[in-house]
């Protein structure tokens, strides 16, 4: 393994520990909503974190079960006759995911654009809000996990909020406020005071002390925690009993249709909600890190196989994981990797101890989560950069809000896709390319009229292709649409540019600027973009 990993482990560690905190019960109620055995979800897990997190490129996207999978596998289940017969079918998908990855249809990944993206993020952080809601009141009615707009437990997001007030649980509430004011405090003003804020994270003491909370009042009538309120990791006497648990597939029914039409499902919906992580995680990543889509398809591919093989349930690269590990300050894979040895030493060793949890404290630090990544700024932001790219966002959000993730991504897909044949049908050529025979190192990249996020794989491709020293010139004087998406690549570009002594002559309408710092400033986003 790279030496480089280990150099950030200060950053890595306390991050995987926060990415711990939220994969554990995400495992657990992503395996009782899809109807599979509890430890099912934590195998996936597990495999997630250290196969996938090793085999993967991507420096802070984190794998596991995905909720948006449960459906599927709930129906596959009894469609197939048997969890077994379903892990045939998580096998057989990882086959496919390989395969999909030597074929190189990661590209796909790049197609979507930026609205349905940021829309995917935004609707995830709201509905981690809506959904963590009652499990912070101590309503648990609905196992975590549960992302669809009609709910397990028969009811849909807002009425299990309503219904919330009736089943209110004082010692879990206590323990969610305490939390959510020590994570807030924590972010806000001690990691200003010292280093050690910075290295000991506030999800960390929170959940430590949630546990303190529980063992205090355990006597106490009114605030004692009731263990449907905690955690709940199957206990195994010894390690012979921890190895029963595991299930295998009975490749029996291998030459069975169905089974075969099942694992293309799960390798297609888990390929997708993959790629769309990748794009997502990648915009969220401070250091502006591009994952290798085709690697992580071959990651992910090899991560079910071996999942399916033991009794996990499918994988896929997970945003809320993610989106919490890049928040926790991770720096490199090691913190996904770490994080499922954590999974792995928790239900192995301290299982007893995992289970004193209350899950009020777990649905705090999933609502920081989540307001992080629906911050209200961005619907103002997105308004302002037009209709074009605020239809596509909205429409995203509500699908993914009142129906679900693939859905949400689906409407936003459709939408943004017929706004953008509006703008560019009539654009048939949208780059030209001359120079790299030169021996002066100058390359010189002119944009046609219409340039539509179709173009951005190609444009990205170029950009990073192009050697250290080099100096383009980047012409758009006869651009009239620029697709924000392309600007955003531009944007990202401008942070590499330094590492790679690359000099950018952006030639406009409006002059020539030499290493623009901002293409979305200097474009401003009105010729150009409207």
């Amino acid at each position: 393994m790279d030496k480089g990993l280990f150099v950030n482990l200060r950053n890595d560690v306390p991050a995987s520990l926060v990415v711990f905190f939220v994969a554990l019960p995400l495992c657990l109620g992503i395996a009782l909503a899809s109807g599979a055995p509890l430890f099912s979800g934590l195998i996936a897990g597990i495999v997630g974190g250290i196969v996938v997190g090793a085999l993967s490129g991507s420096k802070i996207g984190v794998s596991g079960p995905a909720a948006g999978l449960a459906a599927i596998v709930l129906t596959a289940i009894g469609t197939l006759g048997g969890f077994e017969n379903f892990l045939v079918a998580v096998v057989l998908g990882g086959l496919i995911q390989i395969a999909f990855g030597i074929l190189k249809a990661g590209v796909i990944g790049y197609y979507f654009p930026s609205s349905v993206i940021k829309g995917m993020l935004t609707g995830i952080g709201i509905i981690i809000i809506l959904k963590q809601i009652p499990h912070f009141f101590g309503y648990d009615s609905d196992p975590e996990g549960d992302f669809s707009f009609i709910q397990v437990d028969g009811q849909n997001t807002f009425s299990e909020i309503l219904n919330t007030f009736n089943h209110i649980q004082p010692g879990s509430l206590i323990v969610g406020v305490v939390g959510l004011f020590i994570l807030i405090y924590w972010e806000k003003v001690l990691t200003k005071k010292g280093k050690i804020f910075q290295i000991i994270q506030g999800p960390i003491v929170a959940v430590t002390l949630s546990v303190i909370f529980y063992l205090l009042t355990k006597s106490n009538d009114t605030l004692s925690i009731a263990g449907s309120h905690l955690v709940n990791v199957p206990v195994p006497d010894d390690f012979d009993s921890f190895i029963g648990q595991l299930t295998f597939p009975n490749f029996s029914i291998i030459s069975q249709a169905q089974v075969w039409v099942v694992a293309f499902t799960i390798a297609l919906v888990a390929s997708l909600e993959t790629l769309l992580c990748v794009e997502a995680t990648d915009k969220l990543d401070p250091y502006k890190n591009v994952t290798p889509t085709n690697r992580e398809l071959l990651a992910q591919g090899t991560g079910n196989f071996i999942s399916g093989m033991i009794g996990g349930l499918p994988i896929t690269q997970v945003i809320v994981r993610s989106s919490a590990n890049i928040q926790s300050g991770a720096r490199t894979k090691m913190s996904a990797i770490i994080h499922g040895f954590f999974l792995l030493i928790a239900v192995l060793l301290i299982p007893n101890v995992i289970n004193m949890i209350p899950l009020s404290v777990l649905a705090a630090i999933l609502l920081v989560v989540g307001y992080k990544l629906a911050k209200p700024e961005l619907f103002k932001k997105m308004y302002n950069l037009g209709w074009s790219q605020f239809v596509p966002f909205v429409i995203t959000v509500l699908g993914i809000i009142f129906v679900d993730l693939l859905y949400g991504i689906g409407f936003g897909l459709i939408v943004g896709i017929v706004i953008t044949l509006r703008n560019s049908y009539k654009n048939s050529h949208f780059l030209h390319k001359e120079g790299e025979d030169v021996d002066d190192g100058k390359i010189k990249m002119t944009l046609a009229e219409e340039v539509t996020f179709f173009n951005k794989a190609t444009i990205l491709k170029e950009l990073d292709s192009l050697p250290e020293n080099s100096y383009l010139e980047l012409d758009v004087t006869k651009t009239r649409y620029l697709d924000y998406d392309v600007i955003e690549i531009l944007d990202d570009f401008a942070t590499k540019v330094k590492e790679r002594n690359i000099t950018i002559k952006l030639i406009s309408e409006r002059g020539v600027v030499e290493n623009p710092e901002s293409y979305v400033e200097f474009f401003n986003l009105d010729k150009i973009q409207d």
